[in-house]
């Protein structure tokens, strides 16, 4: 991932925005299209362990992209998506701390026959996040007085 930074930078109104706002401590709320979602650090890093972490979150962006891929493709072949659940770990790296891998496991449902296994998969691997993680994206910091 490419990082720039300036001291201020013009906001582009038609893009979409999150905004993350600190609420004490380690936590903060992140605001998304009238959604509220709260992240904060465990115990052990400070933090009083009330919400998911930052990077979880990240995680659960690829894992929750993929299943929603993984989804689409099974309805729109009608096929069943009863019991779809997508499970993610992963490994974190240092110098820069970052998430190193990924390991995402797609578990279908009972009925998906194997002729559309390969598909499936290519299907999957077209989620937006995944193509992000794949595609490094260019990322402007800047600090706003």
């Amino acid at each position: 991932m490419r990082a720039t930074s300036a001291v201020s930078a013009t906001t582009d109104k038609t893009s979409p925005t999150v905004s993350v706002s600190h609420l004490g401590g380690d936590r903060f709320e992140i605001a998304v299209r009238g959604h509220r979602i709260t992240v904060d650090q465990p115990e052990a890093m400070g933090g009083d362990d009330t919400a998911p972490t930052p990077t979880e979150l990240f995680v659960a962006s690829l894992a929750s992209c993929s299943a929603f891929y993984a989804r689409r493709y099974l309805s729109r072949h009608d096929l069943p998506v009863e019991g779809l659940r997508v499970e993610t770990t992963y490994a974190m790296g240092t110098t820069p701390s970052r998430v190193s891998s990924f390991d995402v496991k797609v578990h279908l449902p009972e009925g998906v026959p194997q002729s559309r296994h390969k598909p499936l998969l290519a299907m999957i691997d077209r989620c937006t996040v995944h193509g992000t993680l794949t595609h490094e994206p260019e990322v402007t910091i800047s600090l706003v007085p």
